[in-house]
């Protein structure tokens, strides 16, 4: 499990920005363009349906390439900002506990969780004996190597008022320089027209729900709102879907709420690396660690948007969940 990498050259090789391919730009040139919520630029093109950004699309055409997951992997997805950090700690912790449960520091302590748990579109670099991939890849556009093999799935999403509000935040912490975000009231705009960074976002949470219905052997859903509530419930429930199921004598002990407590908020946030490090070293994107950890709360868009866009995000979902059995009442 110990590298003998910097951790520079960890970030450096975790980076989006290190995989290029003209092959995928010449491709990326043709494709129609818009202004949108990105991440690093409000420059989104539209590919199978969903909106990214060109740099971010170059990994996932080449992912869906090249990308052979182990025969063990677990691919953990979701919609941006719904939970994804928490969600690959709570993975990882599961899968390793009986690697580090003889030690007295779990990885967690040292580094983010998005380098515990890579994504497989962004990255090159991962540690074969950790059974974990991450992606925000819609899932009719996953690899079909993927699709394709008895890799299971676990998707996380979120209500998409919390989902909204916490994606506004985030997207100044981490823009390139010399672009600006949008007020409130113009973001709004734009994302409930689906014109965010993997957006739409009802098309993302339906494509993985429906998949759940369909092969639910292969495919949890777990909703963010109710792990919250009931964390050791899901998170027992998590563990099952994952072939890493907690024994009686694990349970008696309390192995779950210690994975309760290493992965919350409070401890995650409070660790030195995720309190000053970085991540995504190198141009065009300097990414604090920090930015991943703001609230983690449920209901926080309610000291953002006003009755009228509470409104109007309900009527969006009425139609677009019309009949699918999803919803976050």
């Amino acid at each position: 499990m110990e590298s003998s990498k910097s951790s520079e050259e960890e970030n450096q090789e975790s980076s989006p920005f290190s995989q290029t391919d003209d092959q995928y730009k010449d491709i990326i040139a043709t494709i129609p363009r818009t202004k949108g919520l990105g991440f690093i630029t409000p420059d989104l093109c539209l590919y199978q349906d969903f909106w990214y950004e060109p740099k971010l699309l170059e990994g996932i055409m080449s992912a869906q390439q090249h990308f052979k997951p182990q025969s063990n992997d677990i691919i953990v997805s979701s919609f941006p900002k719904s939970g994804t950090t928490w969600l690959k700690a709570l993975t990882f912790s599961i899968a390793t506990r009986a690697i580090f449960s003889k030690t007295t520091t779990s990885p967690l302590f040292i580094k983010l969780p998005h380098v515990c748990v890579p994504h497989l579109d962004l990255s090159t670099n991962r540690e074969t004996d950790v059974p974990i991939m991450a992606t925000h890849i819609p899932y009719d556009s996953l690899p079909n190597s993927i699709v394709d093999s008895g890799n299971k799935i676990v998707y996380i999403c979120r209500n998409p008022k919390d989902v909204f509000v916490s994606t506004w935040h985030f997207i100044p912490k981490v823009m390139q320089t010399g672009f600006k975000s949008f007020p409130l009231e113009e973001a709004f705009e734009l994302f409930c027209n689906g014109l965010c960074v993997y957006g739409p976002w009802w098309e993302h949470n339906l494509g993985y729900w429906k998949a759940s219905l369909e092969l639910p052997e292969k495919v949890l859903f777990l909703k963010y709102d109710e792990m919250r509530k009931e964390p050791q419930l899901h998170i027992k429930r998590l563990a099952e879907f994952m072939g890493y199921p907690f024994s009686m004598e694990e349970d008696q002990n309390g192995a779950v709420q210690n994975i309760i407590n290493i992965c919350s908020f409070d401890h995650l946030s409070n660790l030195e690396v995720n309190r000053n490090g970085k991540c995504f070293e190198g141009p065009p994107a300097v990414i604090p660690n920090s930015a991943f950890f703001r609230k983690g709360s449920v209901g926080d868009w309610k000291n953002h948007l006003t009755v009228e866009m509470a409104a109007r995000f309900d009527s969006i979902m009425d139609l677009k969940f019309s009949g699918s059995g999803l919803n976050w009442t």
